[in-house]
């Protein structure tokens, strides 16, 4: 008799993003004007629930969007959000967010998951074919020294046309490059993240997507492309907590 393996909980919603969709709601919609001052860390930590290093990477993360701005010896203020661009969707993603980052990663991986497990029952051997040059390429810029982020996307693209639904890859040409925002993780001071090994994981990640799908192992292939990423948002998360 065959056991079906347990699948993982879905990633819950740490206490710090609960803080900063709360705090964004509240600037954004106007209930917090430009200008006005933020409660204090202890009034903030009650009004939450939650410890003061959780409302301090919150107030980290909001400063880093350009939401607040910490003065010396006066406390933390409220400033203006961006306009939207005319023209901008819920796909207009600014890199240099980290919060952004996130929730895209967090869109993406509502689509992307079934996208794999499509692409296992549906796909050609042309369309694995394709997903698996992707793959290679990206090994070859890596070797070579050179970006892969390029190529990170033709695969993620590769995947969503051999799900033979165009809706999935209609849904990655919108998101576009803005897909891998690796260049993130390349501007941080080498500490935060050896690129070699950082780059070496990315690649086994991917590896692991393809295999299952080469193989038409629909829930390992999910459950690879949930894991890979995941681990993304773990590392966009650590970002944010360097902020």
């Amino acid at each position: 008799m065959s056991i079906t393996p347990a699948r993982k909980a879905p990633r819950k919603v740490t206490l710090t993003e609960k803080v900063i969709a709360s705090l964004r709601h509240e600037i954004e919609s106007g209930m917090r004007t430009p200008g006005s001052k933020l409660p204090t860390e202890p009034v903030l930590t009650e009004q939450f629930g939650v410890s003061r290093t959780v409302v301090r990477e919150a107030i980290a993360a909001l400063k880093a969007d350009g939401l607040l701005e910490p003065r010396q010896g006066a406390g933390v203020f409220v400033l203006a959000p961006s306009p939207r661009k005319l023209g901008d969707t819920i796909f207009a993603v600014d890199s240099a967010q980290i919060s952004d980052v996130l929730e895209i990663l967090e869109l993406r991986m509502a689509v992307e998951i079934e996208a794999a497990g499509l692409a296992c029952a549906r796909s050609s051997a042309a369309q694995q074919a394709k997903i698996y040059e992707a793959l290679q390429e990206m090994t070859d810029q890596f070797e070579k020294g050179n970006p892969t982020e390029k190529a990170d996307f033709e695969f993620h693209r590769a995947i969503a046309d051999a799900t033979n639904n165009r809706r999935y890859a209609e849904f990655l040409e919108h998101l576009g490059d803005k897909t891998i925002p690796r260049a993130q993780l390349r501007r941080r001071p080498p500490e935060v993240e050896d690129q070699k090994n950082y780059m070496q994981k990315i690649l086994a990640e991917h590896h692991r997507i393809f295999d299952a799908i080469a193989a038409r192992d629909a829930e390992t292939a999910r459950q690879a492309m949930r894991d890979h990423l995941s681990q993304s948002q773990a590392r966009y998360q650590s970002l944010l907590r360097q902020r």
